[in-house]
């Protein structure tokens, strides 16, 4: 099955919006947190945002106030089990596809 495809049928089933639109909330609220707490730009709160909760941590930007460094702690401990429970899902969702799919059972 191709990529698109796969993006379509977990664009169509409801459960997987919704793992979408709240990991998206997650991320959403780190970039406006960092924008508060550091007064970064938009892109580079969302940068980190999304390298945080990814465990990517290139160590370019990193907090320097008290609070960003207190919110970055508990970002991390809340948001990373969202983020990678979205990560297996979508995994998940790719392999049932693919399995599933008429070439697979030729």
């Amino acid at each position: 099955m191709s990529f698109i495809k796969t993006i379509i049928s977990f664009l169509n089933d409801k459960q997987y919006l919704k793992l979408l639109a709240f990991s998206t909330s997650v991320i959403g609220l780190g970039t406006i947190m960092y924008r508060l707490l550091e007064k970064w730009d938009w892109i580079d709160c969302l940068y980190f945002s999304v390298v945080t909760l990814t465990t990517v941590g290139y160590g370019d930007i990193s907090p320097k106030t008290t609070g960003g460094k207190l919110f970055t702690i508990f970002y991390i401990i809340l948001g990373l089990g969202i983020i990678l429970y979205f990560i297996e899902i979508i995994q998940l969702h790719y392999e049932d596809q693919k399995k599933n799919s008429p070439k697979s059972k030729l």
